[in-house]
């Protein structure tokens, strides 16, 4: 399923290329690992082989499913904005559902957490936790989509964005950090 030199998504933490299969002694047995590097920050880690389908390592999306994904991103959130609760605790509840999808690695899930955030964003400043969310997903987005399609980062940034310009947004600074501006 997996073979040398492969991208492949790490779920929660992106897109990473298979460098090496190797084996290790642990607890007395022989354990076959893969190495991933990943393409988008400095971290290198060692998954035992047994252990890649419960972690969610998966092949890049299909191009079909990133259209699909950028249809999601166009659509309306699926809650209402009046209906979310903007209180710390309908927060933690909220952050908690989101952490679940991210982790369960699903590029169309997380497109969905990035929309509904960029709408939460139209209603309140976002709190630093959902900044760092929002941008944790665009992250992801990006990254997914970039090796999919084959094309500049930039390009990408500009291609999930588009759907939101139109919104009016009452904090300003949760992409500043991006190369590319919003607006």
């Amino acid at each position: 399923m997996f073979n040398l030199n492969a991208k492949v998504i790490y779920p929660g933490h992106g897109v990473a290329i298979i460098e090496e299969l190797m084996e290790r002694s642990v607890a007395g047995s022989q354990v076959t690992f893969m190495k991933l590097v990943f393409m988008y920050k400095d971290m290198t880690i060692l998954v035992p082989t047994y252990n890649v389908v419960s972690i969610g390592i998966r092949m890049p999306s299909s191009m079909e499913l990133v259209k699909k994904t950028m249809d999601e991103l166009y659509s309306k959130p699926e809650r209402r904005l009046e209906s979310i609760d903007f209180t710390p605790s309908g927060w933690n509840k909220r952050h908690k559902d989101y952490q679940t999808k991210i982790q369960s690695g699903g590029l169309l899930e997380i497109a969905k957490i990035y929309r509904d955030l960029m709408y939460v964003a139209q209603q309140k400043d976002l709190s630093f936790g959902e900044r760092a969310l929002l941008q944790t997903t665009e992250e992801l987005l990006a990254q997914e989509i970039q090796i999919v399609k084959d094309v500049a980062r930039e390009f990408v940034l500009l291609e999930i964005r588009t759907p939101f310009k139109q919104l009016v947004f009452h904090d300003t600074n949760f992409f500043r950090t991006e190369a590319v501006p919003f607006s």
